[in-house]
């Protein structure tokens, strides 16, 4: 650890937190009574959100309320400031964070800035797939497939109609899954009673996967459970096949087949965020920042990196860096505030080891997968939807949205249905 860092407890230090979510937060909130602390959080958002449930705000279940929470609200009265702005360039030398080239000066530098969109280099499905990463993506989501149903509604070329409703999903994982199942049960139970124009739907949802099995990082049985519940909803699952190019509303993919869509929408991969005067040496896969056991980032002074900016391979169950998940993010923001509040009392610092609580997925409303104890415990069905239920109503930040969000739920389970498919210009 530093060795500024120890005498810290003579003095008060400034610590800038860069990224507002599950890493940042949970460290800043843990750090925030130390008197030895000053600390200023920086986000391009005045809000934090739940990235795990953007997809039921892009499929019109949740509003955007029910995931997010102004950070001036939840850091009120606290010692903490907030700088709403988008971080430019670092000087480490000088322990200086540029926003906007207005300069910050800083005794400690904490990354919790997390990942973007992957796109591998493909220029077209840049161009023109609908990313889910952000509230502002799950907007424009939701417009863009309200927007094609309207149009659905009234053309009279029965080959425009399939394209419009054909909808493609690139990636087999947690996101792709469940937005797959969204929509699928919008198409089953919804569609028809607001767009009685399309009672015979000729569109599919597919989902496509490079892999042999969906959902890869879970249990054998999660896998096929989570097959066999989509294939019951109508999806179309293609594993082993990558979408290679869409352009002008047509999809290949790596097999030769193509398919007529003007809807992309791209969860197969994601990339840590990026920051000028941050050397290469000091980055590893997917350019997330290579830390030591205490989260430090190697080759330069006074800086950390949490959550899905770092990749660690120190410790002994993940030789190639944690899964970069909410529970890795929470725990090593938790585990680097203990240190800080450590060494400000010229204590030990505890590596960082990550605590699997488990894995799931949610297909649908009324099924899900759950892993639990290192896969050890599988469940399904409706049970393993309350265990899913519940894991994220305790993940969210205040209780106002913890309460608005079971609402929401519950009213969208009994009447399957919800009011919330309205398209909002920005």
């Amino acid at each position: 650890m530093d060795e500024n860092m120890e005498n810290s407890i003579y003095d008060e230090k400034h610590v800038i937190v860069i990224g507002g979510g599950f890493a940042g937060i949970n460290f800043a909130q843990q750090i925030l009574k130390n008197p030895h602390y000053q600390i200023t959080l920086i986000d391009k958002n005045n809000y934090n959100y739940f990235p795990p449930l953007l997809y039921q705000v892009a499929t019109s279940f949740l509003d955007p309320a029910s995931i997010s929470y102004p950070f001036r609200k939840l850091l009120r009265g606290k010692r903490i400031r907030f700088r709403m702005g988008e971080v430019s360039k670092i000087d480490t030398e000088k322990r200086t964070v540029f926003i906007n080239d207005d300069p910050i000066q800083y005794d400690f530098l904490v990354f919790a800035t997390g990942a973007k969109i992957n796109y591998f280099g493909n220029n077209s499905i840049e161009k023109n797939a609908l990313p889910m990463k952000t509230i502002d993506d799950a907007l424009r989501m939701r417009n863009e497939l309200l927007k094609t149903l309207e149009m659905a509604t009234v053309t009279q070329d029965a080959m425009e109609r399939k394209k419009l409703l054909n909808v493609v999903v690139a990636g087999g994982g947690p996101t792709g899954v469940e937005i797959s199942g969204m929509l699928a049960e919008l198409k089953k139970f919804m569609l028809t009673k607001d767009y009685p124009e399309l009672k015979e739907n000729p569109g599919n949802i597919y989902v496509i996967d490079g892999g042999k099995n969906l959902l890869a990082q879970m249990s054998q049985k999660s896998q096929q459970r989570a097959y066999l519940a989509l294939s019951q909803l109508g999806v179309k699952i293609k594993l082993s096949t990558r979408v290679l190019d869409f352009e002008n509303d047509i999809i290949r993919l790596s097999t030769g087949e193509v398919i007529a869509s003007k809807t992309l929408i791209w969860a197969a991969g994601i990339t840590a965020n990026t920051f000028e005067g941050i050397p290469e040496t000091s980055l590893g896969k997917g350019k997330r920042m290579i830390t030591d056991q205490f989260n430090k980032v190697i080759g330069i002074d006074y800086t950390y990196a949490i959550g899905d900016s770092s990749i660690q391979t120190l410790d002994r169950n993940y030789p190639d860096g944690h899964p970069q998940l909410a529970q890795v993010a929470i725990q090593q923001g938790l585990n680097l505030a203990k240190n800080f509040n450590a060494m400000s009392k010229g204590e030990e610092s505890k590596a960082f080891r990550y605590n699997d609580k488990g894995d799931m997925a949610i297909i649908g409303k009324s099924t899900a997968v759950v892993d639990l104890f290192k896969k050890s415990l599988f469940l399904h069905g409706f049970i393993a939807l309350l265990v899913w239920l519940l894991i994220h109503l305790i993940s969210l930040v205040n209780y106002r949205i913890k309460l608005r969000t079971l609402w929401n739920w519950f009213e969208a389970y009994v009447s399957r249905d919800q009011s919330l498919r309205t398209i909002f210009r920005s």
